[in-house]
């Protein structure tokens, strides 16, 4: 149980992060580094503190690898959120040379979303490089985080074209969520800073900016 001066939180939110064979160690340094240097923008920053987020990180990559790498944790202050920055920035690769199993990954981020502080808003971000090929249903695992009224918004990174984009949208993304594409690894920085802004800024009524 959380302590009541815990339970002020306006949004849960669950950071799942591809680490699949797809994803080599400069690719994963961007999307660390990334996370973190978008924890530390300035809007966002106000966001989680006026707003009380609580933040967790999962790594995922085949049908048996899925790791909490950061506990829920709700920074009371700009020293803490910062603190957290730098904790996921020096997190170490959970896993290397594993498959891709999206459906594994919701199942993981909704059954630590179950013990996640008492949030108005509960929501789950995916990224990922690639579509499916290990694991189960990713439609039946959609359809759960729906029925337990979990968010669910997806970061898909293209190499080329928009398959990701479209396999997120169609698949991973519930009704009530939106997906943002990264063209590349190089633009998850930017990307991932846009839909932190997206699923946060509207706590405190301002506007999202690029």
């Amino acid at each position: 149980m959380w302590p009541a001066t815990l339970r002020a939180c306006d949004t849960a939110l669950l950071l799942a992060m591809d680490v699949s064979n797809s994803v080599d160690d400069a690719e994963y340094r961007l999307q660390v580094d990334g996370l973190a240097d978008a924890l530390s923008d300035p809007v966002v920053v106000e966001a989680v503190l006026m707003g009380r987020v609580a933040i967790s990180v999962l790594q995922w990559s085949d049908s048996t690898q899925q790791v909490v790498t950061t506990d829920w944790r709700q920074p009371p202050d700009r020293v803490a959120l910062a603190a957290l920055s730098a904790e996921i920035r020096a997190t170490p690769r959970a896993f290397i040379m594993g498959g891709t199993a999206p459906a594994e990954a919701l199942s993981a981020a909704m059954a630590l979303m179950a013990r996640a502080p008492d949030c108005h808003r509960r929501v789950i971000d995916v990224s990922g490089d690639g579509t499916p090929n290990d694991g189960g249903d990713v439609g039946a695992a959609q359809r759960q985080a729906e029925a337990m009224g979990v968010t669910v918004n997806g970061l898909a990174i293209e190499s080329l074209g928009m398959a990701i984009t479209g396999f997120y949208r169609n698949r991973i993304a519930t009704r009530d969520g939106f997906v943002i594409t990264a063209r590349g690894h190089r633009d998850y920085p930017r990307a991932i800073r846009i839909k932190l802004r997206r699923e946060l800024v509207r706590v405190v009524g301002r506007h999202d900016r690029p």
